[in-house]
């Protein structure tokens, strides 16, 4: 074999492993000269996406091949945020941006349908992967940190864990990594209590936010179930008949799981006569306001006979209780 047909399948053992996608430089790199490629383009076998970055195909492209344009356009860089998550998870679809992370130092053109992200360095970039990516624990707390609200974040972590492409505990550690990153606290806390099996920061915020912000009475807090299987509820009002049941768990409930939660919540109802209201992330981040003017009319229906007070926002539901 000659030098020539060497160079050429170099080329094509680069184009199966980048699905079809390779840069002018890489061609070069192989030995194949650059009339070479000038003549796969005027024939139509290849096609140029961006400049100096060719897919061997005149079709449609698919996610992956978006990613290696993207990876190769931009170069040095990795897929990162949500796009380094589709490919771990190989749930990439043709749909949004290919994310991609550069180093902090260069100015990088904008590309259309292409989102660039800055990085301090790229020391966590995963360089065995095909195409390369930020590392999955780093990525993650990328996404969640990049959060609109914290309930987000607590979705990404959660989608995270459950889907078992990173544990909690990993996670801690590669936060414990990180420089600052944006709500560091609130992430730390809620990871702690995933790799612990508990939801401690849930139930601090529904103390704090909810039940104390607008005047609700004290609950009996690890009260034990008495009845049925043996347990514990997290507020148990035992003079109203009422239990509320924090629910911190992430991700998707087990079966079996979720089959003893509404066991106990029947225990409850059938042999001590108690209601269980059952309040997750959503009720208490997101909607505690009218979270706390629910609990506050079922309260009113069972005998309660206090008045619950608005908190501090304009908005409360709670400024509209009938006086």
């Amino acid at each position: 074999m000659g030098e020539n047909e060497r160079a050429l399948a170099r080329l094509s053992s680069l184009l199966r492993c980048q699905s079809g996608v390779v840069s002018r430089q890489q061609v070069l790199d192989c030995g194949v000269t650059t009339a070479y490629a000038r003549s796969q383009l005027r024939r139509r076998r290849w096609v140029a996406v961006h400049r100096g970055v060719y897919v061997a195909h005149t079709g449609q492209l698919t996610w992956i091949q978006r990613a290696w344009c993207a990876v190769l356009d931009t170069t040095p860089s990795a897929l990162s945020h949500d796009s380094a998550l589709d490919a771990v998870s190989g749930n990439g679809t043709s749909r949004g941006p290919i994310h991609v992370s550069v180093d902090g130092h260069r100015n990088v053109r904008r590309r259309s349908g292409v989102v660039v992200h800055y990085r301090a360095d790229l020391s966590d970039v995963a360089l065995d992967t095909s195409p390369p990516r930020v590392r999955t624990e780093e990525t993650v707390l990328d996404v969640a940190s990049g959060a609109s609200t914290e309930l987000g974040a607590v979705a990404h972590l959660s989608d995270a864990v459950q889907s078992r492409i990173t544990t909690a505990d990993r996670l801690l550690e590669a936060l414990a990594r990180r420089g600052r990153i944006h709500r560091a606290s609130f992430l730390r806390e809620v990871l702690t209590d995933v790799a612990q099996g508990a939801c401690s920061v849930l139930e601090h915020t529904y103390l704090t936010d909810v039940e104390r912000a607008h005047g609700l009475p004290t609950p009996v807090r690890q009260a034990p179930t008495g009845v049925g299987r043996p347990g514990f509820r997290d507020a148990d009002y035992p003079d109203l008949g009422l239990v509320v049941e924090l629910d911190g768990r992430l991700g998707h409930v087990d079966p079996v799981s979720r089959d003893l939660d509404l066991e106990r919540d029947l225990d409850a109802a059938v042999h001590a006569g108690r209601r269980t209201l059952r309040v997750g992330w959503g009720q208490v981040l997101e909607r505690k306001c009218s979270t706390a003017l629910k609990i506050a009319l079922v309260l009113a229906q069972e005998g309660w006979t206090g008045r619950p007070q608005p908190c501090a926002r304009p908005d409360c539901a709670l400024r509209d209780w009938p006086t």
